[in-house]
């Protein structure tokens, strides 16, 4: 396999352009992606009729514009390239006015009220500066989707927009240094972590059919406690699932790079190199897509939910972000003396106003019913958002914030100890696995999205706080007298007035939690209680100012999550009780009844039989409890989806229905430890998290 010959072969990719396109047509497109000006019609129709051409030599038959609605995932409608002719035969066409446009119907994705069931139209538009790509024998055109009536339905526009608003004002302070820079474009690694099972007991296993994570299931006998799983040597079968990930990935031009094994076991994680974020965005989007094709190819299941199993790690998504001008300078690069680094440190204090003004709306950002099982366990961060820094910045931060000289840590070269192992500096800061959000040389991790989450979401917010304090920012700096000193005493009264969000030590600790109320942090446990923030006047005046959403777009975009919440919820809640009823209390009783016949026989035969009736007397009130907590949570699923406000329904949901099915899968799984596998109805975590052999 030759690296030059795979990669991007699946890509109309600027080396494609270049080679198919007239040179004056390539310019014009290259100047219009430079400068956000939009593409003529006679362009994009000589960009359509190559692309056409390239996609057909590819084999493709169809195109489709492929766009990323409120869902989550992708969407496609696929239309052939032929055109009927005179002589009742068909031609190939592809025009430009399909590649600028698509209609699909509108009407049912979600769209939180903006639209009503009848009103079908909507409209997905090229985004030129994601290239087109090819699979599964069709031509894959990255777009944007509009409603008939203008308002955004997808996630790709708003992303486009933050994108559009942090250049603007970055570039403003960028113009204070002396640096005329066209654009600034903030960068995205999305760190993707996923489970893989043997697909034979993912198919035994209804909870996992219909919700992605397991409802039941009692702790195995061996789990992560050894610490043996991570970064341990790969088995082959997976090995083999990896190298045709990579493969398939490479195709496509995703920039796939490190691949390892997770803690908990069956868990794996693929890193890519950063890419720009709405390349991103789609890069990572076709990764998740790949990761469930190829895996069924291995026979396998890819689980990408937050927590698939109760008692082992989950799976997040880090969300590595940066920002850097057109000229490759990355603006979190704080050089080898940061504290004389005026520029570095006016966007770094940026960051931090931006992180704690809006702590809300980061909160917000990873919210859903499958992250609420991960984040605050002792994988994830804690759903209270902070920042860790680290001893260098924050020591310099903390000398301009008292007006003194920074006594610079003098570099520590480690010795190991092994005069053939090599000497190399260490680092000039410690990691922070349980920091939100932390600085990590370069660029800020932002460590609480959950592994199913489309980066769109949470890098649309940053991107347009971290706008909104340039602009302040930019507004404050422009027109000063000297500008060092006004950067030196805005950085430190920003610091001032915001170090409450920066927290370097341990974010599982009790004492944490407390020292975060007291600091007026905002601690948002459950999604229902982080959503509504979305829709407060200061977020919505924020997103108006920025030009992102509209206040309808705000209340829609609350209203989709928050009956997603529900909807998930419900689902789960059903799968529950259909497994109880079809599947546990019919097993149980089976072998209730079975330990009652061994007891009496055993009792003739003149042998004892406490044992037996022992346990089928615990296994029969476990067994009635489980019963009761069936009938309960049904009881309260219908008054749960008897309430109207959407709101109020998904908090019933996590205060009164989640308790409940927490209850009945205590009981549940305290009888699957009690009763013999051959009766227990499905493959228990042992049989699924040990599924994959070499």
């Amino acid at each position: 396999m030759i690296m030059s010959d795979i990669f991007g072969s699946l890509v109309f990719n600027d080396t494609v352009m270049q080679e198919r396109l007239p040179k004056y047509t390539y310019k014009e497109l290259k100047t219009c992606i430079a400068h956000d000006t939009p593409i003529s019609l006679s362009c994009a129709t000589v960009i359509a009729n190559a692309m056409k051409d390239w996609a057909i030599e590819k084999g493709c038959t169809h195109y489709t514009h492929w766009f990323q609605p409120m869902t989550g995932i992708t969407a496609e409608k696929h239309d052939a390239f032929i055109q009927p002719t005179s002589d009742g035969k068909v031609i190939m066409e592809f025009s430009g006015k399909e590649l600028i446009k698509g209609e699909p119907d509108a009407s049912s994705f979600p769209s939180g009220g903006i639209r009503a069931t009848f009103e079908a139209r909507g409209y997905t538009a090229w985004d030129p500066t994601s290239y087109a790509f090819i699979k599964d024998g069709t031509l894959c055109i990255p777009t944007a989707f509009v409603s008939y009536t203008g308002e955004v339905l997808d996630k790709k526009t708003p992303l486009l927009k933050s994108m559009q608003a942090l250049s603007k004002t970055a570039c403003r302070i960028l113009k204070l240094f002396g640096k005329n820079v066209d654009k600034v474009i903030t960068t995205v690694g999305p760190e993707q972590e996923y489970f893989l099972i043997d697909k034979s007991v993912y198919e035994k296993r209804k909870d996992l059919i219909y919700t992605g994570r397991t409802l039941y299931g009692a702790p195995a006998p061996k789990g992560q406690e050894l610490e043996d799983h991570y970064f341990g040597t790969i088995k082959q079968r997976v090995v083999k699932y990896m190298a045709d990930l990579d493969t398939e990935l490479w195709k496509l031009g995703v920039l796939a790079k490190t691949k390892h094994n997770e803690v908990a076991p069956a868990q794996h994680e693929l890193a890519p190199i950063f890419s720009q974020s709405n390349v991103a965005a789609d890069a990572n989007q076709l990764t998740m897509e790949m990761m469930k094709k190829i895996a069924s190819r291995h026979n396998m299941v890819c689980l990408l939910h937050e927590k698939p199993f109760e008692g082992v790690n989950g799976s997040g998504k880090h969300n590595n972000w940066s920002m850097s001008t057109d000229k490759g300078e990355n603006l979190l690069e704080p050089g080898d003396t940061p504290e004389d680094n005026a520029q570095f440190l006016l966007f770094l204090a940026a960051v931090i106003k931006a992180v704690d003004e809006y702590q809300d709306l980061l909160r917000l950002s990873v919210a859903s019913a499958g992250n609420d099982h991960r984040l605050g366990a002792n994988e994830a961060p804690p759903a209270i958002v902070s920042m860790f820094l680290g001893e260098e910045l924050d020591g310099i931060l903390n000398a301009i914030a008292e007006d003194r000289t920074y006594s610079k840590r003098a570099k520590c070269e480690y010795e190991i100890g092994v005069s053939s192992l090599p000497k190399f500096t260490k680092d000039a800061t410690d990691r922070n696995r349980t920091s939100p959000f932390a600085f990590t040389g370069n660029k800020f991790e932002f460590r609480m999205l959950g592994s199913t989450f489309s980066i769109s979401g949470p890098n649309i917010i940053l991107n347009t706080i971290v706008a909104e304090s340039l602009d302040q920012f930019a507004n404050e700096l422009e027109g000063a007298q000297d500008l060092m000193s006004a950067i030196k005493a805005l950085v430190k009264k920003t610091y001032i007035e915001h170090k409450r969000i920066v927290f370097n030590g341990n974010g599982y600790s009790d004492e944490w939690v407390k020292e975060a109320k007291k600091r007026g942090l905002l601690n948002l446990a459950s999604a229902p209680e982080a959503l509504p923030y979305f829709k407060s006047q200061k977020n919505i005046a924020l997103f108006e100012k920025h030009g992102i959403f509209s206040a309808l777009e705000v209340e829609s975009r609350t209203d989709i999550m928050l009956e997603n919440y529900s909807k998930v919820m419900n689902i789960e809640a059903l799968t529950m009780i259909d497994m109880a009823n079809k599947q546990i209390l019919p097993a149980v009783t089976t072998y209730i009844n079975e330990l009652a016949k061994t007891a009496i026989a055993t009792k003739e035969l003149g042998f004892g039989s406490s044992a037996q009736l022992t346990t089928a007397k615990k296994l029969a009130k476990l067994y009635d409890a489980s019963a009761k907590s069936v009938e309960t949570l049904g009881e309260k699923v219908r008054e749960a989806e008897k309430l109207a406000d959407i709101e109020k329904k998904a908090m019933f949901y996590r205060t009164d229905v989640l308790p409940v099915m927490e209850e009945l899968r205590k009981s549940a799984d305290e009888m699957e430890v009690n009763t013999a596998d051959k009766y227990w109805p499905f493959p228990t975590y042992g049989a699924i998290l040990f599924s994959i052999k070499d």
